[in-house]
Parts: structure tokens; sequence; C-alpha cells
């Protein structure tokens, strides 16, 4: 028995005559009746007594119309989930972030990109950074979004793609750099800040950029994100230097941020971004496909934000 000849028999049987079977299956009436026959010697049964083009089903056709119905209910059902499969709109995606983008951005991003009519599964965890490569060494994540790293080992079990934007100075509307165009470092010499924590990428790279000066950075609070900072931002206890994701979660959050200035850095000091990618982890083509719109999604928002985006590559033998 095939799919043929399945479809031709149950197509007769729930048709009125052989000719409405074969118009329902956009087949002619010849290639139907072959196929019942093909059946038929396969089985070595007559499954329709004939009286010309008049086919009259015998009772163990009614037991096979039983089982074929099934049959082909159940091989529409795997065909359907495979359309969907193929189209990214089913299948089960394991995703992580780090505890920014983690909070609103990637999650509403994914939410989404969710059709209405997808079959998908998500999980979704929030990591460091650090952890975040952990996952993607171990192969146990589709595809994760965190801070790019500076390690110089090479990395032979994930890819990694920068994606990095310019920064930029979070005041509160009260303070006198909140009239300014942009705002420079010289501007933030001595000033109170608000940084991430010390060893952060970002944290060495301003602390670079203040000591090549000759500045002074004075932080008055560290954080794992730039989230917290926010608050001690809004409360006018210090300024902060953001990445781009940041301000794109600013101006999302409406009046909770509206005590929040943001302006431009006049110096082009770059936040990197990477996106991961486990290398021996097969791909799903809703896993690619998803990536693929988020790495759409981050440029947009930078771009959105005057953050002159860019795509930049790893150091050869550096992948991540």
């Amino acid at each position: 028995m095939n799919f043929s000849q399945l479809t031709a028999f149950h197509a007769a049987m729930t048709s009125a005559s052989l000719s409405d079977a074969a118009q329902k299956l956009g087949r002619t009436q010849p290639a139907v009746s072959a196929a019942i026959r093909a059946l038929e010697d396969q089985l070595g049964l007559t499954l329709f007594q004939r009286d010309g083009r008049k086919l009259k089903p015998v009772p163990e056709a009614h037991y096979l119309l039983t089982e074929a119905s099934a049959l082909l209910s159940q091989m529409s059902r795997v065909r359907h989930t495979m359309q969907s499969l193929r189209e990214g709109r089913a299948g089960a995606l394991s995703i992580a972030a780090m505890p920014g983008p983690v909070s609103m951005l990637f999650p509403r991003f994914v939410a989404r990109h969710m059709k209405e009519d997808a079959e998908i599964t998500v999980s979704l965890s929030a990591r460091s950074s650090v952890q975040i490569a952990e996952l993607a060494r171990a192969q146990s994540i589709d595809f994760a979004f965190a801070d790019a790293q500076d390690t110089p080992e090479a990395e032979t079990l994930y890819d990694a793609e920068i994606l990095s934007g310019r920064c930029f100075v979070a005041v509160h509307g009260t303070h006198p750099l909140a009239e300014a165009r942009a705002v420079s470092l010289a501007d933030l010499d001595g000033m109170p800040m608000g940084a991430l924590q010390a060893g952060h990428v970002h944290q060495r790279e301003v602390l670079e950029a203040f000591g090549a000066r000759g500045l002074r950075f004075r932080p008055v609070i560290e954080s794992q994100t730039f989230l917290p900072i926010l608050q001690f931002v809004i409360a006018a206890k210090c300024c902060a230097i953001l990445d781009p994701l940041t301000v794109a979660h600013v101006n999302a959050a409406g009046a909770a941020m509206a005590d929040v200035t943001i302006r431009p850095l006049a110096e082009d000091l770059r936040y990197r971004y990477a996106i991961l990618a486990p290398r021996f982890r097969p791909v799903s083509v809703l896993a690619e496909t998803m990536r693929a719109a988020w790495r759409e999604e981050v440029l947009r928002l930078m771009e959105e934000l005057g953050s002159e985006p860019r795509v930049e590559t790893p150091p050869d033998g550096e992948d991540g």
C-alpha cells in the first residue's frame, strides 16, 4: 500500500461516484480506478463490486476505510508539522541572553516573532555573558546574546558575530549636561558616575579612554548591568555611559524613565555585543530564522538611535 492508493480508496469510499472521487483528488478517473485496482492486487482482496462505473464497497472495505482514515489523518498531521518546521513556525527554541536585554528587549522580540499559528516552545535563560559562553561551548543552546569578550584564546566550539554601536550618556533631567547636544568625556571629568563592575570589557575601555585623556573617572555605584544604575541616575546621584540597547530600553520604558535624559557621547567609544551560536549543535530553521531576525533587530535599534552600528569581524582564530 502507498499513499496514492490509500487516498484513491478513501476518496472512492467517501464520494458519490468515481468521477466525484477523481475530481476531489484532481486526478483522472482512470488513474483513480487504476490505483484502487493496484491496492486490491496488493491486498489480494476485492474491495468493490463493480457495476459499470459504479463501485459498491464490500464489508471488508469499510474496515479498511477506518484504518485508512486514521493513517491519512496522521500523515496529514506529519506533513503539516514538517511544513511548519521548514517555515520556522514550529519547534523548540533554547536561547539565552545577558540580564539587560533579557529583561525586556529580547523576550519582546521573541514574542513578536512567534506567529499566531506557530507551534513553538521557548526556553529562555538569563545568564551572565561568561555563563552564556559556557552554554555555547557545551552546545546546550540554539543561540544567545551577550557582551563580546576579549579573551585571547581561540574558540573552536562556537561562532560569535560581533555587533557594535556608539555609546551614550545618561544624566538626570535637571543636570546641566542635559542641555548639551552631546557630552564629551571631559564633561564627565570627576563627575559621580555609575559603572559596570571592574573587569567588564566595557568598563576597562571606559577607564582607558579617561586615562588616555588625563581625566578622572569617579564611580559611586557599580553594577553587573546598567538597569540598576539608571535608578541612581533618576535619583540624580550619578551620570552613566550607556550602551545603545540600554538606551533603547530607556526609550521603550516611557514614563518610568521620564527623569533620565540621554545624550550622545562625543567620542566614538563603542559597545560590543555578541550573538553566539554553538558550532556543533544541529541548527533548526526556527533557530536560524530567529537568530538572523534578532541580528537585524539589534542593528535596527542602534540605527534608530544614531549609534552608527556596524558588524565587526573577530581577529583571525578568535571566534567568540
